[in-house]
C-alpha cells in the first residue's frame, strides 16, 4: 500500500456496522423462531422439534461467533487508526490485515449460517410433503 492514512481503516466502519446490524437481526429473527418453537412443541411435542433443535443451536452459536468475530475486526480498525495516528505504520499495516482477516472470518460464518438456515427449511418442506401425501 503506497497511502495508508487514519482514513483506510475507517473505510470500514460503515460495513461492520450494516454487518453487525445484519447479525442482530438475524439473532433476533431465531430467537423468535426458537420461541414458537418451544411455544409450539409444549402445545403438540413433534418428533420434528427435537430435528430442529440441533440446527437452531448450530445456529444461534455460528451468529454469536459472526458477531464475535465482527466485533474483534471493528476494534483491530480502530486500533489500526490509533497506530496510524501515533506513526506506527508497519504495525497499523499488520493490525488492519487482522482486522480484515477476521472479517472475511465473520462474513463465512455468515455463509454457514445461511446455509444451515436453509436446510431448516427443507426440514419444514420435508414435513409439508409428507403431510400433503397423507391426505391424497
Amino acid at each position: 500500500m503506497d497511502e495508508f492514512s487514519i482514513t483506510t481503516p475507517s473505510l470500514l466502519f460503515p460495513a461492520i456496522s450494516l454487518l453487525m446490524l445484519a447479525y442482530t437481526n438475524r439473532f433476533l429473527a431465531l430467537s423468535t423462531i426458537i420461541r414458537q418453537l418451544y411455544d409450539a412443541h409444549r402445545r403438540d411435542p413433534h418428533i420434528n422439534t427435537l430435528r430442529q433443535l440441533g440446527n437452531m443451536r448450530r445456529r444461534v452459536a455460528l451468529i454469536r461467533w459472526m458477531q464475535a468475530f465482527g466485533l474483534i475486526s471493528l476494534l483491530l480498525c480502530i486500533v489500526s487508526m490509533v497506530l496510524v495516528f501515533f506513526q506506527q505504520a508497519d504495525a497499523a499495516h499488520i493490525v488492519f490485515v487482522a482486522s480484515l482477516f477476521l472479517m472475511v472470518i465473520s462474513l463465512l460464518l455468515c455463509l454457514f449460517e445461511v446455509l444451515i438456515s436453509d436446510s431448516a427449511l427443507d426440514i419444514l418442506l420435508s414435513d409439508i410433503e409428507i403431510e400433503l401425501r397423507k391426505h391424497h
